[in-house]
């Protein structure tokens, strides 16, 4: 049984669990341990079966809990030798080991496989995890769907897919200029459109669960992004995600 769920998700923290009966890695660690642990109590998920952590780019949103995590469960994190460099220190593992985007991973049953993406970070990657047959992806905070992250959510049978911004909703919004362009560029965040665009022309016929993530609170809105995707909803289980809560822990 493989059991997936976004402990966070979102500009103020990211942090997304991936297990199996056995075994669990959390991809980012954008929330506080006290935070982590009480929502995996809510989810019913055990936290002794973490085994580590992979962190998909610097910034705080995804790195700030990361220390006090690996001290408090013993734990490893992963980062590229890159991204380590540019965290604060107070962001930096004592137990830490450096990934290379491209090479896969293994801890017991479970396989992690980082591939570069394209957002405004040192060194960004997203993931594909495989275990017990199933593969789950964690594609957030990315401005495009390029080729190498086609190729990997044709691959899925379920995937934390972005789902950031509603375009009119950007372009009436009140961030200046400037942020607007950051966020709709090729290094910026996936728009409602983009990700179900992705998800019409590259999802495998295996892919059954489509968690919308990384939703912008000023920007986005759950009625249009349900609009937008009611026609993939009967196709496809697609779920929530959530800034100050757990997501549904879904079941593969």
């Amino acid at each position: 049984m493989t059991e997936i769920c976004a402990l966070a998700s979102g500009s103020n923290g990211n942090c997304y669990y991936i297990g199996n009966d056995n075994e669990a890695v959390l991809i980012d660690a954008g929330i506080y341990y006290k935070q982590l642990n009480e929502r995996l109590k809510h989810a019913g998920l055990d936290k002794n079966k973490i085994k580590a952590i992979f962190i998909s780019h610097e910034h705080n949103d995804h790195v700030k809990g990361a220390r006090v995590i690996s001290k408090k469960l013993k734990i490893p994190v992963f980062y590229t030798k890159k991204t380590f460099k540019k965290c604060y220190d107070k962001n930096k593992a004592d137990n830490y080991v450096f990934f290379e985007p491209g090479k896969e991973y293994a801890l017991n049953n479970i396989l992690i496989y980082p591939f570069i993406k394209p957002h405004d970070a040192v060194d960004p990657c997203s993931f594909r995890i495989e275990t017990e047959g199933k593969n789950i992806g964690v594609i957030t905070d990315t401005g495009e769907a390029n080729y190498i992250l086609q190729n990997e959510f044709s691959k899925c049978d379920a995937v934390f897919l972005e789902s950031n911004y509603d375009e009119e909703m950007l372009k009436k919004g009140p961030y200046p200029d400037y942020l607007k362009q950051r966020v709709k560029s090729s290094k910026g965040h996936l728009s409602n459109i983009q990700a179900k665009e992705l998800t019409i022309n590259f999802a495998s016929p295996k892919l059954k669960i489509i968690f919308l993530s990384h939703i912008s609170a000023i920007n986005n809105s759950r009625d249009i992004i349900s609009e937008t995707f009611k026609e993939l909803s009967e196709t496809y289980t697609i779920l929530f995600t959530y800034r100050q809560k757990a997501s549904t822990v879904a079941i593969l």
